[in-house]
């Protein structure tokens, strides 16, 4: 199981793969490989999912520089790169702080 901070170096380095749903969303709401570097960076989990699917993933939260949220769901499983499994801008209407779900 990769570590958050293995996790976050290698957002930061730019080393990781979309599931074909992340790549959807990435192009459907305009995020840019550098805001998920930069988000990447310093993400903190905010949620962990040991019995996902496929395989244990969990949620971060990281910011860009210009200080756009985002949430990323990760994939926690060993490998070259770290997965995005989904990538999405947290919604005030069902996140508190965008930490807490509400």
């Amino acid at each position: 199981m990769k570590t958050l901070l293995q996790i976050q170096q290698e957002l930061a380095a730019g080393q990781f793969d979309f599931s074909r749903h992340a790549f959807r969303r990435v192009v459907e709401r305009n995020i840019s490989e550098q805001e998920i570097r930069e988000a990447g960076t310093r993400a903190e989990i905010i949620e962990s999912y040991p019995q996902d699917k496929y395989s244990p993933s969990g949620l971060l939260l990281g910011f860009t520089r210009a200080g756009r949220a985002l949430h990323i769901q990760v994939s926690f499983t060993e490998s070259d790169a770290t997965k995005i499994i989904t990538i999405y801008e947290p919604d005030p209407n069902e996140w508190i702080e965008n930490r807490k779900r509400k």
